[in-house]
């Protein structure tokens, strides 16, 4: 599960991939590893593996993490493969979720590829570029679905239908996930891979002063996004690059009380981009190792099983859970197990956020 960050050039789209990369940032060591130039595997700030950790006392600790994706700066025309459009729009289809930065500060020492400030029109010459592409793919598959649809197929009917709804709204400017649609719709939706429809969280970039209550350009975005199924974060990547490169944490610790923050914009970010993605963490808890499991919500216990070998879902019998809070309020699983908070689940079981989970089974 990929979440990309796109914007336009000078935006702070690498400014950002490389606070991202360092470990300085957290208080506990959350490594990042590059797998290519501009992917990074990061680890995800959680403060309930930390106090597992203190309990347990286990050899190693792993954390949850999550793929970043540092997606080349676009410029109109890319939907024609203007630019490095066409690897741009590649990049993007592969991502599960889309981190959108957009400049919401001034400073007359980096120029904008534009020749102003205007987050809003930086987010439309993106949404415009995905729409057409967008748009493009809607036309073909509608090319094809209305042959069979007049032959009397129902469910060539059905997505005639659906994909006429989108095509009429990318022609209004309207991206994929501001469409209202039904079950159904949503269902067939996923088929069509919309850059669109991917979720998205908009990154505002601003200055030092505003990094805590944001500014006028980010009240611009917030108006401008209220209809989208998105989120804002606001985030001053350039003091977050200044905080990454500080070795000791206390000095970190004192440089964001300065500015009005209890912990780095980045570790906020890592953690919305793993909700956007729609993922949750369970745990297992021992002394060889304490581990975070990166699941998606809603999965059942035979399917969290499976993440740790597909033997376990294969052979699945049950499931121990011991609730977080019950973890740390009893202290050990022991005193858990005494005070009778311990449940045994069974295959319909649906995993709940940092269940901590001892699995049965039998191949």
């Amino acid at each position: 599960m990929k979440a990309g960050i796109v914007g336009l050039p000078n935006v702070g789209k690498s400014t950002l991939f490389n606070c991202l990369s360092s470990a300085k940032a957290q208080s506990a060591n959350f490594p990042f590893c590059t797998i290519e130039p501009n992917l990074g595997v990061v680890n995800v700030p959680d403060t309930r593996i930390e106090k597992l950790e203190e309990l347990v006392n286990p050899e190693r600790v792993v954390p949850a993490t999550v793929e970043i994706v540092d997606i080349a700066g676009l410029v109109r025309g890319a939907s024609k493969g203007e630019g490095l459009g066409n690897q741009f729009l590649g990049n993007i289809r592969e991502c599960n979720a889309i981190m959108h930065v957009l400049r919401c500060f001034d400073n007359d020492n980096i120029v904008h590829v534009d020749g102003s400030v205007d987050p809003i029109r930086d987010k439309e010459t993106i949404d415009i570029e995905l729409q057409l592409k967008d748009l493009e793919t809607v036309e073909k598959r509608l090319e094809k679905v209305k042959r069979a649809a007049k032959t009397g197929n129902k469910e060539a009917q059905k997505e005639q239908a659906t994909l006429e709804k989108f095509k009429t709204a990318l022609e209004q400017g309207i991206s994929a996930r501001a469409v209202e649609v039904s079950d159904d719709e949503a269902e067939l939706m996923k088929g069509f891979q919309l850059l669109t429809a991917k979720p998205i969280l908009y990154v505002c970039n601003v200055d030092e002063a505003s990094a805590k209550s944001g500014n006028a350009y980010v009240e611009k975005v917030r108006e401008a996004v209220k209809d989208e199924d998105a989120e804002i974060i606001v985030l001053a990547v350039g003091t977050e690059a200044d905080i990454a490169e500080l070795e000791d944490y206390e000095e970190r610790q004192l440089f964001l009380e300065d500015i009005g923050l209890e912990e780095p914009g980045v570790s906020r970010l890592i953690r919305a981009a793993y909700k956007l993605l729609d993922l949750q963490t369970y745990f297992t808890a021992g002394v060889k190792e304490v581990r975070a499991w990166t699941i998606p919500i809603g999965s059942t216990a035979p399917q969290a099983a499976g993440v740790i070998h597909t033997d376990f879902e294969k052979g699945f019998i049950r499931a121990e859970v011991i609730k977080y809070d019950d973890y740390v309020s009893y202290g050990t699983e022991a005193k858990v197990k005494e005070a009778g908070k311990l449940s045994v689940e069974g295959k319909a079981y649906v995993v709940g956020d940092g269940d901590v989970m001892h699995f049965l089974f039998n191949v």
